[in-house]
């Protein structure tokens, strides 16, 4: 059963009486290429346990469980279950849970995919894009983060969470203190049934770490508190947040060269640490 053909989608959404729900994200890859794309950027071994976010008919699901030890496929819409327990009925390695991922997300991971969880574990996922950041973000704060993500997501907040110095969020940030992300290929709308009005990016997720060396806690605390006006310059938005002096907030950032000038989308990963360990927040 070819799952990246259109008329093959359309003969299951017909036999169980279901149609896409743009509310849940559910567009669905018809390109081969791009699906061989997203399996050779996994660079993934018969060892490995996946987890897969929004599975829809299972057309990733089945090629990743032919390279892994055990996926673990995550699906909120019970109608797309009943399809996948046809589409992945002879795949022994692959076990689908309807549940919400923000849901699960909260529970242990041990529970998550009911083994003892190695640090080899990968995220691996045509995400649903609105769900996209705080599912990139609760899993790099995971006490257990996985080795790698790599995930289908929106051009645009692909772009945003690589972006550089002078074009920084707070998504970016939150991706970069704990990561290396990189944008793999930019995809076309056109791979999708039905097609979304935007195009879409693999992001590669690599070189995650706990970054234990400086308190994330502090960290984000001023990052949070340095983009609550992102047009205003840093040393306001400090100095309101915290209720600290402006004069000694100037001192600090050209001490540790960064311009009293600045504004937050302007600092980078480094500067952040810089001043975390400088500025007292109290």
């Amino acid at each position: 059963m070819d799952l990246t053909s259109k008329l093959t989608i359309k003969h299951l959404f017909k036999k169980y009486k279901v149609r896409p729900s743009k509310q849940l994200g559910q567009y669905f890859l018809i390109d081969k290429k791009v699906l061989e794309k997203i399996i050779q950027t996994a660079d993934l071994s018969s060892k490995d346990t996946v987890i897969e976010i929004g599975p829809g008919i299972g057309t990733l699901t089945q090629e990743l469980a032919k390279k892994v030890n055990k996926v673990v496929t995550i699906e909120k819409d019970k109608r797309m279950c009943e399809i996948l327990k046809e589409t992945l009925k002879d795949y022994k390695n692959v076990r689908i849970i309807n549940q919400d991922i923000l849901v699960l997300l909260k529970l242990s991971f041990n529970k998550l995919v009911e083994t003892k969880l190695r640090r080899n574990y990968k995220v691996v996922a045509n995400l649903p894009y609105y769900i996209t950041s705080p599912v990139i973000r609760k899993f790099l704060e995971a006490d257990l983060p996985p080795e790698e993500m790599v995930l289908l997501i929106q051009k645009e907040v692909a772009q945003r969470i690589c972006a550089k110095p002078n074009k920084m969020s707070i998504l970016a940030v939150a991706v970069q203190f704990y990561s290396k992300p990189g944008i793999v290929k930019i995809v076309s709308k056109k791979v999708f049934w039905p097609i979304p009005k935007v195009d879409s990016a693999i992001l590669s997720i690599t070189q995650i770490h706990t970054n234990a060396k400086t308190d994330s806690r502090k960290f984000f605390k001023l990052v949070k508190a340095g983009f609550s006006s992102p047009r205003k310059q840093l040393v306001n938005n400090l100095s309101r947040k915290f209720n600290l002096n402006k004069g000694e907030i100037k001192e600090i950032l050209e001490r540790i060269k960064i311009s009293p000038a600045a504004r937050a989308q302007e600092l980078g990963i480094k500067d952040w640490k810089k001043l975390t360990k400088n500025l007292s927040t109290g």
